[in-house]
């Protein structure tokens, strides 16, 4: 049996709906959210788990809750899968962002690995606390499943990383919806994407919603 790492971004918040930038800010999953986690959880919970690790913020616990309820399972919590700090952009749509931060906003575009939204974090940066976590359960785990809920940029920035695609182009190379799973394989060739973005565990209604 091999080492997988299911990456599962956070379900529905009011932020991932609407596009607003969120990072640093802690909203609740909405009710659609919250329905998200249980499908998930519905889905997920016959797989042999190992363990669970979850970016400290209150929607990603909430993704995680009802799984490591159902496997009466202990999450750990990792501040290096928290989402990207926005800074200045926080709670902000990118209409204000496009005409407040007009020159700051089109070197992120060109250049996220080393320009940063103002006053947030570059992929690098995030890329230097994510990527310890990783190797922190590759060194625990030499086998096993291990689930892993964090963010969109985060999730798009450690996929980038593992598979060797510039961090520069992680908003162009990697989605990551709302409630989506990508599964990475390691083996004694490397990491290998198994899957990418799924989302076939959602019901039908729940897959109709914008998945920013």
């Amino acid at each position: 049996m091999s080492l997988k790492l299911y990456f599962l971004r956070h379900g529905e918040t009011t932020y991932s709906r609407t596009g607003g930038y969120c990072g640093d800010l802690d909203p609740e999953l909405t009710s659609e959210g919250t329905q998200m986690a249980k499908a998930f959880a519905d889905t997920y919970h016959s797989l042999p788990w190992t363990a669970v690790y979850v970016s400290p913020m209150k929607r990603t616990i909430a993704t995680a809750k009802p799984l490591c309820d159902a496997l009466r399972m202990e999450m750990q919590l990792r501040p290096g899968l928290k989402e990207i700090r926005y800074g200045q952009w926080e709670g902000k749509t990118l209409e204000f962002v496009q005409q407040h931060f007009a020159d700051d906003y089109v070197r992120w575009l060109a250049e996220p690995a080393w320009n940063p939204p103002t006053g947030g974090e570059t992929a690098v940066q995030i890329a230097s606390r994510a990527m310890p976590v990783v190797s922190e359960i590759q060194a625990q785990y030499s086998t096993g499943n291990i689930l892993v809920v964090s963010h969109k940029a985060t999730i798009r920035i450690i996929l980038c990383s593992l598979l060797g695609i510039d961090l520069g182009r992680y908003r162009d190379r990697i989605n990551a919806l709302t409630a989506s799973v990508s599964i990475v394989k390691f083996s004694d060739h490397g990491p290998l994407l198994e899957v990418l973005g799924d989302r076939h565990h959602l019901p039908e209604q729940l897959l109709a919603l914008p998945g920013t």
